[in-house]
């Protein structure tokens, strides 16, 4: 680990503060405590986090969350997805246990996805997510925009 680096408070290995820096101290975060799942990589919890965080899983689970769709229906409502990610992101949401896969026996093969009742579950949190990011888009985007200015400035 590099000079500087703390430790983490699922890891007892690491260094101590940068010379002269002060030592990091634990906040109480009461029952909002960020470390309650570890940040480690290869930890279950981050891993589903990881997967059910990224834009292309949150924008496929809201549009199952309101109907039963084929492959082509959501690679249309899905500007800027590739055919392969959409496959990805799908097996992968499969394989969690949030999107289920059928095949109707018919010529040409029919598929659908539909989200599972674990997957119908994120709806409340994904659109609580979307609720806040439209109440404060233009915080944010006033934000970028003096963070944008000032970056300017300096060089």
């Amino acid at each position: 680990m590099e000079e500087g680096t703390l430790k983490s408070p699922r890891h007892p290995t690491g260094t101590a503060p940068a010379p002269g820096a002060a030592p990091a101290a634990r906040c109480d975060y009461g029952d909002a405590d960020p470390f309650q799942w570890d940040t480690r990589e290869d930890c279950e919890v981050r891993q589903i986090l990881d997967r059910i965080g990224d834009k292309w899983s949150l924008l496929v689970i809201a549009l199952l969350d309101v109907s039963t769709l084929r492959f082509t229906e959501l690679r249309r409502e899905i500007d800027g997805i590739s055919q392969r990610m959409l496959t990805v992101t799908l097996r992968q949401l499969e394989r969690d246990g949030l999107v289920k896969r059928t095949v109707h026996p018919v010529v040409p093969p029919r598929v659908e996805y539909q989200l599972t009742p674990m997957g119908r579950t994120l709806h409340t949190t994904i659109n609580a997510l979307v609720v806040w990011t439209e109440e404060h888009q233009n915080q944010i985007a006033a934000a970028r925009e003096e963070y944008d200015r000032r970056a300017a400035t300096a060089l």
